[in-house]
């Protein structure tokens, strides 16, 4: 059923797995590669699995021909939400609509370097901080107004204890307490 005849084992020798791959993932077919490397359709298909290519359905390829800008766009787009939003490949591959591999080479692509775990999780929990850092600027901001923290508690949804503990991380300057309740009498020890 091959329409091509079986290549030469000279040609067959120089046509490398990993030439191979990058010309299938720079958009060449699999049809390409056999009119262009010489070999049969079955010979490319192996060399290409050898060498670890995620295999694209025939709609990316088109998707892909029709418009590389658009490829080259997500790929910037993908690599932002990786080095500046801390996203995980789990989240470019659902934000691509690919796999996480698809994702990953899409990285890759966009000259990304790809961080270990643990530095996500350290970059994550950084983010975090920051914002964190932030809800309490705005707490303390409202305590210097001449909220309560138990007003402050209620309109954010807070336990006492966080607006207190937030209050402390923005460095704020605490009013002294007021005893809510009936006046004591100063003779009187409790």
């Amino acid at each position: 059923m091959n329409p091509h005849p079986p290549a030469t084992s000279d040609a067959s020798e120089t046509v490398t797995p990993q030439s191979l791959r990058q010309q299938y993932e720079a958009g060449a077919t699999v049809d390409e590669l056999v009119t262009t490397s010489g070999l049969s359709y079955g010979t490319v298909l192996n060399r290409l699995h050898d060498a670890g290519t995620v295999m694209r359905t025939s709609w990316q390829t088109r998707r892909m021909r029709q418009n590389p800008q658009a490829r080259k766009r997500l790929a910037a787009h993908l690599r932002t939400l990786y080095e500046q939003h801390g996203a995980t490949l789990t989240e470019l591959a659902a934000a691509a609509g690919e796999t996480r591999r698809s994702a990953r080479r899409l990285l890759i692509e966009a000259g990304g370097t790809m961080r270990t775990t643990q530095q996500t999780q350290r970059m994550r929990a950084a983010a975090r901080a920051a914002e964190r850092y932030k809800v309490a600027l705005s707490l303390r901001a409202r305590y210097e107004d001449g909220a309560t923290v138990p007003e402050i508690a209620r309109e954010h949804s807070y336990s006492v204890a966080t607006v207190y503990r937030l209050l402390h991380q923005a460095g704020t300057r605490m009013r002294p307490q007021h005893h809510h309740g009936p006046a004591r009498d100063p003779r009187k020890r409790p």
